[in-house]
């Protein structure tokens, strides 16, 4: 089931990027960038209501609400670098750099979470790397 969803994620991501190309121009990339997370946040209460979680706001602990205000806080940064590049480079351009997040995030799990790299993602995260180059150089 994650697959499925990775997928949809991927999928919808792209669709991000083309969308929002399409829609930053003339528009301050902040200004931009504040309407499309008011529009994620309804949508994310709205699931949070539809699925009937919202009792679960109480359970969360101490430790896990440090780690999910400093991942929004990511969050908010990553768009807002990433609506000024997408307003001012091309698409084609900025989309492959974004996903150098890949590689950066296989790094930070080896690092911090201690995840094992394979032979196989060792060499999907070169791959990545050098396709990234070749598409923006």
């Amino acid at each position: 089931m994650w697959l499925l969803f990775a997928l949809g994620s991927s999928i919808f991501a792209a669709l991000t990027s083309i969308l929002a190309k399409l829609g930053i121009e003339g528009v301050n990339s902040t200004l931009a960038t504040a309407i499309r997370t008011v529009v994620v946040l309804v949508m994310s209460w709205g699931m949070v209501f539809l699925t009937n979680t919202q009792g679960g706001v109480t359970e969360i602990s101490r430790r896990s609400w440090i780690f999910l205000i400093l991942s929004g806080l990511a969050t908010g940064a990553s768009w807002l670098c990433y609506y000024r590049a997408l307003q001012t480079g091309e698409a084609s351009k900025v989309v492959p750099i974004d996903k150098l997040s890949v590689v950066i995030t296989m790094i930070l799990a080896a690092v911090i979470l201690r995840e094992q790299f394979t032979p196989k993602s060792i060499l999907g995260c070169v791959l990545i790397g050098a396709g990234t180059l070749l598409m923006v150089l």
